[in-house]
């Protein structure tokens, strides 16, 4: 019987292939193809997905699996938040959007609304800080944005 992780990790193998295929056809960063650019992080996530993806087609869990029709609406309130989520980070802000796709997401997940919110805030803020100032990599600021 072939298990579900197994196909799952196949389709995210496949998936992180593609995507880090994508990658190495984003155009070289200004100060050389040695230094961080655009391309940097999504081959860095390719390659993490992909080992993972791996070890899942090789060591399965040995959980009993079977499709849950219940987990059908909290799957598509997550695709809704994270196609939202993709659509409103250039006109709100990376931090805004961020921190709202975080709290929403740990909010389903069973977290306190305050404590779902404040996590979203600290998150979407640490983020943005060590992108901005730390690697001096741009994300979209939004309507404040000069």
């Amino acid at each position: 019987m072939i298990k579900l992780d197994r196909i799952l990790g196949l389709i995210l193998f496949t998936l992180a292939i593609a995507y880090g295929w994508g990658a190495f056809h984003f155009p070289v960063a200004f100060a050389g193809p040695e230094s961080v650019g655009p391309s940097t992080f999504p081959k860095i996530l390719s390659v993490i997905v992909a080992t993972c993806s791996l070890y899942m087609m090789v060591k399965p869990d040995d959980l009993q699996e079977g499709f849950e029709w219940r987990a059908l609406p909290e799957l598509a309130i997550t695709l809704t938040v994270l196609v939202l989520y993709v659509f409103l980070m250039e006109p709100i802000g990376f931090i805004v959007a961020t921190a709202l796709m975080v709290s929403i997401l740990c909010w389903r997940m069973g977290v306190k609304p305050l404590p779902a919110m404040l996590t979203g805030v600290v998150a979407s803020s640490f983020v943005f800080l060590l992108f901005h100032f730390g690697l001096a990599l741009p994300l979209p600021i939004g309507p404040w944005e000069v």
